[in-house]
């Protein structure tokens, strides 16, 4: 039996304020990854790198948050749970959100629920708009590909450098040379 020698205690204040900063940084994450949508579907590439680096910054930033918020909800399980959580399996992460504050004062489940519900929501939105990004990507990845097959069918599908050595198919990163 394991048991977690340091457990947070639980603040609802603090939850209040980890699931607002939860909310807010997914709005800018969105934000700022439809920047980086625009940007290659307009082929701006100049600054792709430092909206990328942005983005990856803020989802460092959400991680912590995130943890935070796993700490203090397994706060809130242990002190509404009798008898060891931690053995059951799964630990006091597997329940429910809506069990979990139960227990609370009304006004205090009802912001908790509410804070819960937008978060879930944006994260509903961004999953949906990254899904619908990464199929214009492949689907773009493999009009390039088929198009190179089309263009060059001696080759057999594979991909040189400028210097003749052969490369990956992964069209990560691929430009023309258009003279002739």
């Amino acid at each position: 039996m394991i048991k977690v020698s340091m457990i947070e205690t639980w603040d609802f204040g603090r939850c209040v304020s980890v699931l607002t900063g939860e909310i807010e940084l997914l709005k800018r994450l969105s934000i700022a990854q439809d920047g980086v949508r625009k940007a290659v579907m307009a082929r701006e590439w100049t600054d792709f790198e430092e909206k990328t680096a942005g983005v990856n910054r803020m989802s460092e930033e959400f991680a912590l948050l995130e943890n935070e918020r796993v700490r203090l909800f397994s706060a809130l399980a242990a002190t509404t749970h009798t008898g060891d959580c931690s053995a059951r399996p799964g630990g006091v992460e597997s329940k429910p959100f809506y069990m979990l504050i139960a227990g609370l004062v009304p006004e205090e489940g009802r912001e908790l629920s509410r804070l819960y519900r937008d978060l879930k929501m944006e994260t509903l939105k961004m999953r949906a708009l990254n899904e619908t990004f990464l199929a214009y990507l492949n689907e773009a990845k493999a009009l390039a590909a088929a198009y190179l097959e089309a263009a060059c069918p001696a080759r057999g599908g594979k991909l040189y450098t400028r210097k003749g050595h052969r490369v990956s198919q992964d069209l990560r990163s691929i430009v023309f040379n258009n003279r002739f």
